[in-house]
């Protein structure tokens, strides 16, 4: 959800050499892991007065949609990512704190297991609550895909529209990769869902009744911004208008694919990654994916002509596939195998094995978290091992307990 006002103005950087990343989480009871919507503790300014966002030094802390979720995100562009485990750490660790005066904690996950939409939903009532006011109104934000959905954004930044270009169609080939790595929602409403990364299945489907909005989710490819504009702003702006006569959401963060351009700040946004356990594991993710991003946008694989050539069709459908069956999504598509330079056909958890095996040009620290994560699988496929097919609430508890250690300890969860 957009935030208009960004403490630190965002300077125009090239490519790769800045990088933005928010991180959500939902605040509930310590004992209960109920959700308890007091985010709104957490931001008021030097006046004490509540705040959309707040500057903590090198972070910020910010608002979502609702009252029980608060964002953490660099207070702009940071120049590198392998420093940025630590410092997110350091503010959940005073967060927490300051929660355990109301007997709160932070909870990590792309979604609370056991949330109840239509009674838990209590949505954000202060500065800019009319935009949430209007997507409450044409969409009905009271369900998982609106109030029960935690994600890492990361920012890439573009200086001119040849750097756009070429990144806009390497994220394009990097997305259908990402699920079945980063997969964290498999459970809803105490129940095993039909996905892994159930969190993408609802943000797929809750602006259904505008399918300008997110269109296949994998973006469109465009010869530059100003067909951007043309073919994927244009259009929904025209789809909202009769629900939205005030203009209220007419722009560019009404988009709903799994990237977007964000023009104010000169950044692509990727949206599709479900939040991990801890900073460690979003990190060394966010790593990962701006490096295979990075050897696309600098032709190492497949070279540009064939990256904008590939259909959006194939690309989502690979895409969804790695949402819903995690570690054992396979590509089979021999123009997609060409993509990643693999020789025949293999899963996804198998592509990135083998760029961590070719030396990914990541941190060493993140190298190692990811080589953990392979062993493990993704995290979704760890916590249904742990609660089994047919969990008990209280296995359930158990184990979203333990993940919330993970976070304050900045960990990871061994499945």
């Amino acid at each position: 959800m957009p935030i208009l006002d960004p403490v630190t103005p965002q300077p125009r950087l090239h490519a790769f050499s800045g990088y933005g990343i928010e991180l959500e989480y939902m605040i509930v009871d310590r004992e209960t892991l109920a959700v308890k919507p007091i985010a709104d503790e957490l931001l008021r300014g030097d006046d004490h007065e509540i705040a959309n966002e707040v500057a903590h030094g090198k972070l910020a802390w910010s608002n979502e949609l609702v009252l029980h979720v608060l964002e953490l995100k660099t207070n702009g562009p940071a120049e590198r990512l392998d420093a940025l485990s630590q410092l997110f750490h350091r503010d959940l660790v005073d967060i927490n704190l300051k929660l355990a005066e109301h007997d709160a904690q932070l909870l990590p996950t792309a979604m609370h297991p056991l949330f109840e939409p239509a009674s838990d939903t209590r949505l954000w009532p202060h500065g800019q609550n009319e935009i949430y006011q209007a997507y409450d109104r044409i969409f009905g934000c009271h369900g998982h895909g609106w109030s029960n959905l935690q994600s890492m954004h990361i920012n890439l930044p573009f200086f001119d529209d040849a750097e756009f270009r070429r990144l806009h169609a390497a994220i394009r080939i990097v997305l259908p990769l990402i699920p079945a790595l980063a997969a964290a929602s498999p459970l809803e409403q105490g129940r095993p869902a039909n996905w892994l990364d159930n969190r993408l299945r609802y943000y797929r489907d809750n602006q259904k009744a505008i399918p300008q909005i997110s269109g296949l989710v994998v973006p469109e490819a465009v010869a530059g911004i100003e067909d951007y504009h043309q073919r994927i702003l244009a259009p929904m702006y025209r789809a909202i208008e009769p629900h939205d006569p005030d203009g209220i959401l007419a722009d560019d963060w009404l988009n709903s694919r799994g990237a977007i351009a964000r023009f104010e700040r000169q950044t692509i946004e990727i949206r599709v990654i479900d939040l991990q356990e801890c900073p460690a594991a979003d990190l060394a993710i966010a790593e990962a994916v701006v490096a295979l991003v990075k050897a696309l946008y600098e032709e190492e694989f497949a070279d540009f002509d064939a990256q904008q050539a590939t259909r959006t069709e194939q690309l989502a459908e690979l895409f969804w596939q790695s949402a819903g069956r995690g570690s054992s999504a396979r590509i089979e598509v021999p123009a997609l195998l060409a993509l990643y330079r693999q020789p025949g056909p293999q899963t996804v958890m198998g592509i990135w094995r083998g760029l961590l095996d070719r030396g990914l040009r990541i941190s060493a620290e993140a190298a190692s978290v990811l080589e953990q994560i392979l062993q493990r699988g993704s995290l979704a496929e760890a916590i249904m091992k742990r609660v089994g097919a047919g969990p008990e609430r209280a296995a359930i508890v158990s184990c979203y307990r333990e993940l919330g250690s993970c976070l304050a300890e900045n960990q990871l969860f061994p499945g």
